[in-house]
């Protein structure tokens, strides 16, 4: 008996469940393993539908409901329409209902086609037919039928169907190419590879006969990332193990190309794919006005509240004489008699509170939503923010947080691809201390057989020359550079004087401009074939190299090596990768002279880096290949096992040299960033990059400044000093100027001030974040705060992704809770923008991975200017007003119902209309602000370009402060009690009409009602800066509306009605001279003290919006004038006196030219500041 069943079910059941649930086991083609392997236990997995619909036909009602009844506003609405139904209230159920039908009716709508919109697009993938090896035969089916283990044929551009194992393809080295555009946004091709034992399986019969299991990780969403292993069973032998990893996974979603055909076993399906897995939404991020709204709401409630409480109380005072209580044209029944008084009372109190309750705007919400949804296609409608060299506009991926734009106090931006190009461009490298500089300049000509010059001093030794041409092999061997394929080329794809270019392909722009700079110097990188690389070397000549092992490239330890054997039969171990992780594993080679040279190129802002190498005997490498087996071959810890692999393999390295890349700042870069600054916008540069050519970069782009000075927060400083020193000296030096100017009102802008700017390393902020050891509460966080808090600009060098998002959450979550914006352009981005309160994505070259987590995407960081200071202020503005105005005319429209009540003996008697009560917030007053909320511009774009500062007159919530709230609550309050009791003086005295009629109470209503519509109507007229052909329809159009849905609502029998209290009210009241007058006067002196609070506050106490609103007005920017006299060169002499005597010419330039011109030479580039 064969107890390998029992034995397997007996481990994963009674060994601990952490054995057994982190991993599955896959049977290749449904086989069973051979006997005694190990035991065949079927495991049931999702089916290949892919579900990304939220409804079904059958739960769409129920389940819609519940989440729109989840809002506190509908729920709200619909307790108070059930007391209308179930108690006898003074309005009608319509009221209520009516106005919450149209609400849920139309967000239904909405959901519900967006969801029509799912199910299509999903039924359209899940039918889509898929062909797949049975019993070695080709057999097609439906894509959602496919089961884990089934093996699967993909032809040329198909996308996958599910997650596959990699086993073979039609080309001979078993590679394919796909790219994942629809993944991460990344169009380049990337190479993936079949297992080793199964990529000669080219048939339908070969790959049927296949025997084999997987074993990997459960299904997880990282797209880069994945661990396992394959056994793969002959008739005779042990299975042979194989680790897999993401280079042999293809991901469904993703398209092959350039590969006629593959061949792959599924392994996650359906819900289970690693793209189904990314469907899940981030976190919902509340913007600062909702949160407002939401603190205005509880205020209203509560005023709410108090209004049915007072009226309750009154009521009983009122009714305590027998002849008010009961009058004799109203006799109680016997039963109203005996009703308990706490019911009557809390019966009451539910009346008065339907009464008052249209107090609660409803329909805010849905104009809110509207006003957000149909204001973020101005972004994406900005030609402004259009690129013409990539084709790509600006993206808005969600439209909540549009008036969060216009509150950023902070902004967190990545450096390589966000501040810069990320289009690398090689410079030069420095062999053992010789510098090498293809096609130098001088005099504007190219030098003839330039490539190889020595720029310093004569031509290197023989053993020089050796170890020249290892350095430009190690450059041609050490990357993962595709060339693009041409398959009607078998050979050379260059001929180094036939002008033919190879085109390389690569994830990092980094390791192509190397590429292409070693062939510049003579070497030619060709092609990988059959696991050869092969190189074009100087004397013309193909030179073959094996690929043993690839050291992958990782962001901690930030290097990469290749393990390669010549023809000769040499084995090399190259290595490159920044200096800080190539210095301390050298044991020789010319450091010093190395080192120096790397940190001039620092300092002038190129991306350096530091080759070495290794000969390794045949007994070194076979250890090698056991300890990197061993680790690849594990399921858990691989990441882990791998790096300390790698620790012990990366040591006794000789060092050959060191490249310089330039990656050129982006256009505009600068103005934007100065923009910011005197917008009150404080600007941190996030980055991987050592410190000093981070740093240059800070300069070129104005971060930092001449008068600038650096204070330090580094590994190094700390190793001098302790953490606490270090804090303290910082601490006194930059608080001791903090009493006499406010840093925040000069945002580091004024020439006369001392400014500071400060530089921290990710080891130091480690040691920041890190509790103190005596264990007390207390740490260094908020001493670091406040040195943060002085400096006009922060450099964080040398960040993890994670360190990235750990800064944002450190400002996020300070005292002051400012709002912060993060904007990069890669995937090490994606923590911190996902973090900050709005985060942005540059559509760059490192993938579209930040584009597609982020709030907003942009082409350029030039373009991060007009989408604050432009369409941010806008967005505030707009929507502050809206919120204010919405309170604003819901307390006009109900504090005359308040009053009614002194007058009408707390009878819960209407002073409105069924009618008006209803339309009032839907029709009579809702589009005209949703106008004003959409198309409002209180200054012109181009004067908000022009004088950032006027950013700061929103900032900090400013139009929706309490101050703010309580005023416009106030005028609501006067307005009312002008309608009022206006009305009420004007009744008094001409109660008869000329025929002899007496005004009821409902023509008394009526004209509270008019007078009301045509002043809060007008007093958004008032507020419109910018009037447009549709601003006068709406605002005219809707005042027209109500006098003719007056005139028809009273001057027409409806026979629907079983009532017609309104029939010929309106009329009659228009035919009153009285009640013309009392209209015109009312309004008049409703709106006159907003006018004159407005008139006064101009000329008394005037913001810097008003003083650019006034006709006279020329912008000044004193500021911009003193800095755009001062080019690069000058900013920088701060920094580089700090590390060489030689001052190297201007980031961005040419830097071999003979001669240059100072950019300030330029009398353009003075007035460039002020555009």
């Amino acid at each position: 008996m064969d107890c390998s069943l029992v034995r397997t079910l007996v481990h994963r059941y009674c060994a601990g469940e952490e054995n057994w649930v982190d991993s599955r086991t896959i049977y290749v083609g449904h086989r069973e393993p051979p006997p005694g392997a190990e035991a065949y236990i079927p495991q049931r997995y999702p089916d290949n539908r892919i579900v990304s619909s939220k409804y079904t036909f059958w739960n769409f009602i129920p389940k819609n409901l519940f989440e729109q009844f989840r809002r506190v506003a509908n729920f709200y609405f619909l307790i108070i329409f059930l007391v209308q139904l179930i108690i006898d209230t003074p309005t009608s159920p319509v009221t209520s209902g009516l106005p919450l039908f149209f609400v849920i009716t139309v967000t239904a709508i909405k959901q519900g086609y967006e969801d029509w919109l799912r199910h299509k697009a999903d039924n359209a993938m899940n039918q889509c037919p898929v062909h797949f090896i049975q019993h070695g035969k080709l057999v097609r089916k439906q894509s959602r039928k496919l089961r884990v283990g089934d093996i699967v044929m993909v032809k040329e551009d198909e996308t996958f169907p599910c997650d596959l194992i990699f086993l073979s393809s039609n080309r001979g080295d078993g590679t394919c190419h796909v790219t994942t555009a629809s993944l991460d946004g990344e169009s380049s091709h990337k190479t993936h590879y079949a297992v080793q034992d199964t990529k000669g399986f080219h048939t339908e019969e070969d790959i049927g006969r296949l025997h084999a299991t997987i074993e990997c990780e459960q299904p997880q969403p990282d797209l880069y990332k994945f661990v396992g292993r394959i056994n793969v069973y002959s008739d005779l032998n042990d299975p042979v193990v194989r680790p897999l990893g993401s280079e042999n996974l293809l991901l469904r979603g993703a398209t092959l190309k350039n590969t006629e055909k593959i061949f792959g076993v599924a392994i996650y399906t359906g819900m289970e794919t690693k793209m189904a897995l990314n469907y899940q939404s981030k976190s919902q991020k509340r913007s600062a006005v909702e949160k407002s709204m939401n603190a205005f709401l509880i205020v209203y409630l509560c005023i709410l509240i108090s209004k049915a409480l007072i009226n309750t109380v009154l009521k009983y005072v009122w009714q305590s004489e027998p002849f008010r209580d009961e009058p004799w044209y109203n006799q109680k029944t016997e039963s109203e008699r005996q009703r308990n008084l706490f019911l009557k009372a809390f019966t009451d109190f539910l009346a008065f509170m339907v009464l008052f309750n249209y107090i609660i705007p409803v329909s805010m919400y849905v104009t809110v939503e509207m006003q957000k949804f149909l204001g973020s296609y101005f972004i994406t409608w900005d030609e402004d923010m259009f690129d013409e060299e990539t084709g790509e506009g600006p993206l808005v991926n969600t439209s909540d947080l549009n008036e969060e734009l216009g509150q950023v106090e902070y902004i967190f931006t990545d450096k390589t691809g966000t501040l810069t190009e990320n289009n690398m461009e090689f410079k030069e490298c420095c062999i053992e201390g010789h510098v090498y500089v293809p096609h130098v300049i001088c005099n504007g000509q190219v030098l003839p057989e330039s490539s190889g010059i020595d720029m310093i001093d004569s031509s290197p030794s023989v053993n020089g020359r050796e170890r020249e041409e290892l350095f430009f092999r190690a450059l041609c061997l050490c990357h993962t550079v595709q060339v693009k394929d041409d398959d009607s080329v078998d050979g050379p794809r260059k001929s180094p004087d036939g002008g033919k270019s190879c085109v390389y392909i690569s994830s990092s722009p980094d390791e192509v401009a190397l590429v292409e700079g070693v062939q510049r110097l003579g070497f030619t990188y060709l092609r990988l074939k059959d696991n050869y690389m092969e190189i074009l070397n100087r004397e013309n000549h193909i030179e073959r190299f094996e690929l043993l092992e690839i050291l992958s490239f990782d962001s901690v330890r930030r290097r990469m090596s290749v393990i390669v054997k010549s023809a000769t039969g040499e084995i090399y171990l190259f290595c490159k990768g920044a200096d800080s992780s190539i210095f301390p594993r050298v044991i020789e080679g010319k450091v010093d002279q190395i080192r120096a040279r790397v940190e001039r190129n620092a300092v002038e802002g190129l991306r350096t880096l530091c080759v070495a190498y290794k000969r390794l005997i045949q007994e070194e490498y076979e250890g090698i290949c056991k300890l990197l087996q061993a680790a690849k071959v594990a399921l858990q810890d691989r990441e882990k096992k791998l790096a300390e692999a790698y620790e012990q393999i990366e040591k006794d390295l000789t060092l050959l040299g060191a490249t310089a890349v330039e990656d050129r700042l982006q256009e505009k870069a600068a103005d934007t960033i100065e923009a910011l600054q005197k917008a009150g916008i404080k600007v941190w540069v996030l980055t991987g990059d050592k410190m000093e050519t981070a740093a240059a970069t800070c300069y070129a782009c104005k971060l930092f400044r001449r008068n600038t000075q650096l204070l330090e927060l580094t590994t190094k400083r700390i190793e001098e000093q302790s953490l606490h020193d270090v804090l303290f000296e910082l601490s006194k030096t930059v608080l001791r100027h903090s009493g006499t100017l406010t840093r925040d009102n000069l945002s580091g802008l004024s020439a006369d001030m001392q400014d500071y700017g400060l530089i921290i390393d990710g080891a130091a902020l480690s040691l920041i974040m890190k509790p103190r050891e005596d264990g007390s509460s207390g740490n260094y966080r908020e001493l670091f705060l406040e040195i943060c808090r002085s400096c006009s600009a922060v450099l964080c060098c040398r960040m993890a992704p994670l360190q990235k998002a750990q800064i944002v959450k450190l400002i996020k979550f300070s005292k002051e809770h400012p709002i912060t914006l993060a904007i990069g352009d890669g995937a090490n981005d994606v923590s911190m923008i996902l973090e900050a309160h709005v985060g942005i994505g540059v559509i760059g070259k490192e993938g579209r991975q930040a584009a597609r987590n982020s709030d907003y995407a942009i082409p350029k960081f030039k373009h991060l200017k007009k989408m604050l200071l432009v369409h941010g202020h806008f967005y505030y503005i707009r929507i502050s007003e809206l919120v204010q105005y919405f309170f604003y005319k819901n307390v006009c429209f109900i504090f005359p119902q308040f009053l009614y009540q002194f007058f009408c003996g707390f009878s819960q008697q209407t002073l409105y209309d069924t009618a008006y009560l209803t339309l009032y917030n839907i029709s009579f007053t809702s589009l005209p602000i949703l106008l004003y909320s959409l198309m409002e511009q209180h200054v012109g774009i181009d004067v908000l370009k022009r004088d950032p500062t006027l950013y700061r007159d929103v900032a900090k919530n400013a139009l929706l402060r309490w101050r703010v709230f309580i005023y416009w609550t106030l005028l609501g309050l006067f307005d009312a009690l002008v309608f009022f009791f206006g009305a009420y003086f004007v009744f008094e005295n001409t109660t008869v009409t000329s025929n002899g009629q007496i005004f009821g109470n409902w023509t008394f209503g009526t004209l509270v009602f008019t007078v009301m519509v045509f002043t809060v109507t007008l007093k958004l007229a008032l507020d419109t800066h910018y009037w447009t052909w549709i601003n006068h329809f709406v605002i005219w159009g809707s005042l027209l509306f109500y006098v003719v849905f007056s005139l028809l609502w009273g001057g027409v029998i409806w026979p629907f009605l079983n009532y017609q209290r309104m029939y010929y009210v309106f009329i009659q009241m228009l035919s009153s001279g009285p009640a013309w007058l009392a209209i015109v006067l009312l309004v008049t002196v409703s709106l006159l003290p907003d006018v004159l609070k407005k008139v006064l506050c101009r000329q008394l106490w005037p913001t810097a919006t008003e003083r650019v609103q006034s006709p006279g007005y020329q912008s000044t920017c004193p500021s911009a004038a003193w800095y755009s006299s001062h080019s690069q060169q000058v900013t920088l002499t701060a920094w580089k006196e700090k590390v060489s005597t030689e001052p190297p010419p201007t980031l961005g330039g040419s830097r071999h030219h003979c001669s240059s011109i100072p950019s300030h030479s330029c009398p353009r580039s003075r007035v460039g500041m002020l555009v």
